[in-house]
């Protein structure tokens, strides 16, 4: 059968994907170099927003045009209206976490959990408080960073291996990194493929949650703790306002209204039950916009250099050679063009340690595939999120696993050698594409 999209490709497509090339060339390369130097967080000495500036500059050269037609393509790239969505959604999300670690959120569902998890569930009840911790914060970044003092002494106080405590900390860290509402990858899937967050949260949480059954049980087998586990005082009311953010998206109520009424919660509840002054609400509004800057910047490059792929022909180039692979694999329906949305995104991770912006560059192609061949909106998001946050859990240069081992003292590479969740969410997502007997198709009408 011809490939449909092999006459999509113009002369020249693959010349396309030379900036992109060396985007990743200077990020990985200069990870790399970092990291033989044993320069601390080796692959984020050279920020993301700046490693594409040389990028930017070789696709505009590439373009072969007047140079204010080549800004015009930068230009459209970069305001593309899902990208500018995305961006203002990530100013929301950054504030409402600001404002929620201000007014004592996070300290309260650390110690909430803390303060349920018996001393011989140690570890797998780490595993639970970092998951909710991150599903309801929306970053594995600031869940390890919260969590981190403390597990670190959790782990010396039960005498337990600290690549174990810290394998499991990233575990739960990048279960919620993958199924929270306001998490950047949530965001950034759901924008490129046309989905629902809801939607999206519904297909991940079936895949998330056996994965998730299969890790606590292994933990559970591996903990032998019987130290006491202590917890701080803290209102169970700083847990709310991550509750009501969770379970308003959940209903479907917009992304936008959700992220606003979350930011008033938690001020209000910590102006009333503890005290948070509501006089520095707008600077901690501010920080939170701030926290976000680089993948705000780094989004909207990633796009601008991702319609100069997309105009010359790079990105059907790419489709059209995921098709012919996938093509030669015996498997009913659209199960191997999901196996190739999968790859993409989990490939995509490992040359750029960044899942948020691994999705965004392969959003488009997966969208093609996804079109071409009946993929629900959904189904391509929930599978991009997830590999992409598979990846991310396995890659000892990524800045979880650099954190924590910067965390426990150790090497990142033992740190990654205990992600089991990832490594069973692997084989489970995998499992579920091939056995599953619905693929996942959805009638012509939805993909418009």
């Amino acid at each position: 059968m011809p490939n449909p999209l092999s006459s999509l490709s113009p002369p020249g497509a693959k010349r396309s994907l030379i900036p992109l090339g060396l985007f990743v060339l200077l990020f990985l390369g200069s990870g790399l170099y970092f990291q033989a130097q044993n320069v601390e967080y080796a692959f984020y000495q050279l920020p993301g927003h700046v490693a594409i500036i040389p990028a930017l500059m070789l696709a505009i050269w590439l373009h072969r045009a007047p140079l204010q037609q080549s800004i015009e393509v930068l230009v459209k790239g970069a305001g593309n209206h899902n990208i500018i969505t995305m961006c203002l959604i990530y100013l929301l999300a950054g504030a409402f976490a600001s404002v929620a670690t201000a007014s004592g959120g996070v300290d309260a569902a650390v110690n909430a959990g803390l303060s349920i998890v018996p001393a011989a569930w140690l570890l797998p009840g780490l595993f639970i408080i970092a998951a909710l911790v991150s599903t309801a914060m929306g970053t594995s970044m600031g869940t390890i960073g919260a969590l981190a003092p403390i597990a670190t002494g959790l782990a010396t106080q039960a005498n337990l291996e600290p690549a174990l405590v810290a394998g499991v900390l990233l575990s739960g860290a990048m279960f919620g990194d993958n199924l929270s509402i306001i998490s950047d990858t949530t965001i950034a899937s759901t924008r490129t493929q046309g989905a629902k967050m809801s939607d999206k949260f519904k297909e991940n949480i079936k895949i998330a949650l056996p994965a998730a059954g299969l890790t606590l049980l292994l933990y559970t087998l591996l903990s032998s703790a019987t130290a006491p586990v202590a917890a701080a005082d803290f209102s169970w009311t700083g847990v709310l306002p991550y509750a009501a953010i969770l379970v308003l998206a959940v209903m479907g109520l917009n992304v936008f209204v959700v992220l606003l009424l979350g930011i008033v919660l938690a001020a209000l509840q910590g102006s009333v039950f503890a005290d948070y002054q509501l006089a520095s609400l707008g600077k901690d509004i501010a920080t939170g916009f701030a926290s976000v800057q680089e993948i705000f910047l780094l989004a909207m490059l990633v796009s601008g250099l991702s319609e100069f792929i997309k105009q010359q022909g790079g990105l059907s180039w790419i489709a059209g050679k995921i098709q012919s692979f996938t093509g030669k694999l015996k498997l009913a329906g659209n199960k191997a063009q999901q196996l190739a949305i999968a790859a993409l995104a989990f490939s995509s991770n490992l040359c750029i340690a960044n899942n948020t912006v691994a999705i965004v560059l392969s959003g488009d192609v997966a969208k093609t595939l996804a079109q071409q061949h009946q993929i629900s909106p959904r189904r391509s998001a929930s599978l991009l999120d997830i590999f992409a946050c598979i990846s991310q859990g396995l890659v000892p240069y990524g800045a979880q696993a650099l954190l924590l081992g910067a965390s426990f003292g150790i090497s990142p590479w033992q740190v990654v050698s205990y992600s089991f969740y990832c490594l069973i969410l692997l084989l489970v997502a995998s499992g579920i594409i091939l056995l599953r007997r619905s693929a996942g198709t959805v009638p012509g009408p939805e993909l418009s």
